[in-house]
């Protein structure tokens, strides 16, 4: 028996919970799936995983040998994309997030370039400011702002923005421009709460790191009404740079105390680990790798 079909057949079982999932995945017959199972077994000599009539569970083997079959699929896959594959052609669907602002900033204008280009290829775009459970929700990539911890994610960087503090030109004529981050106690603050979730702005003053206690009249977990609110001269408020850079760059908000801001954020190109990529995620994938460095070098 193929090893690499086995071990194919054991990542489909499991990455789908099921026999007979993983067999019309790989149109086979569920007594196929079962003898390719069980011929992987009888090779490695171990059991893999425990199974009854209502559940599957990976024994402690054959979690770290799925991770391990994962990777070798994967380089296998990588591999035969090198080769250009001619005449490939992308389709079916395709699942992305991405921050909410930063995908209708970015994002959503190359998807729909990417879907002219691919009009077999169905997009669905879903634009949170939380993070998204990619395995759960069934996602096949996204974009994520932010120091990523050890996860099950492939990460390929893209570019990185700051946090900074804006304000209208008419709000700092009428409340005075704020000298040092500790004057931010005295001013009306907007805050956006997946940047800054509690009452406290963080700075930098000489590399060390500090907290300033704010308040005022609006805060939001979206960035675009405290923007709105920003411009109309409401108060200051703490964005992602490329959330702010047009208005900047138009003279309709200033930045302030651009010496104190934090380290900039890493913006990465994510998807789960070792997983088989098909022609449309591993194209989109590869789009979204060349055109964001561009667009977000732009932002501030």
């Amino acid at each position: 028996m193929d090893k690499l079909r086995e071990m194919e057949a054991f990542v489909r079982i499991v990455d789908a919970g099921s026999l007979t999932a993983a067999a019309e995945a790989m149109q086979l017959s569920t007594p196929s799936m079962v003898r390719l199972l069980a011929g992987l077994e009888q090779r490695v000599g171990v059991r893999l995983l425990n199974r009854t009539t209502r559940r599957m569970a990976l024994t402690p083997e054959g979690r770290d040998f799925h991770a391990r079959c994962q990777r070798i699929l994967a380089e296998i896959s990588d591999a035969e994309a090198l080769l250009g594959q001619p005449g490939e052609v992308a389709r079916g669907p395709l699942r992305f997030t991405a921050p909410a602002l930063f995908g209708r900033m970015h994002v959503l204008p190359l998807a729909t370039e990417f879907a002219r280009q691919h009009p077999e290829v169905r997009i669905e775009a879903l634009l949170f400011d939380r993070i998204v459970d990619m395995v759960e929700e069934g996602v096949d990539l996204g974009i994520r702002i932010a120091h990523l911890p050890d996860s099950g994610l492939v990460a390929h960087a893209v570019g990185e923005v700051r946090r900074v503090w804006c304000a209208s030109p008419a709000y700092l004529a009428r409340a005075g421009w704020p000298q040092h981050p500790r004057e931010l106690a005295r001013h009306a603050c907007l805050r956006f709460t997946v940047v800054s979730p509690r009452a406290e702005w963080q700075y930098l003053d000489e590399g060390v790191r500090h907290e300033v206690l704010v308040s005022g009249p609006i805060a939001s977990n979206q960035a675009a009404p405290l923007i709105d609110a920003c411009v109309d001269g409401v108060g200051i408020g703490m964005f992602l740079s490329y959330q702010v850079a047009p208005l900047v760059e138009a003279g309709q908000l200033c930045v302030l105390l651009a010496d104190y801001c934090l380290p900039p954020l890493p913006v990465n190109v994510v998807y789960p680990q070792a997983r088989l990529l098909p022609a449309r995620t591993r194209l989109f994938v590869e789009c979204l790798r060349q055109a964001l460095p561009a667009r977000i070098g732009a932002s501030l």
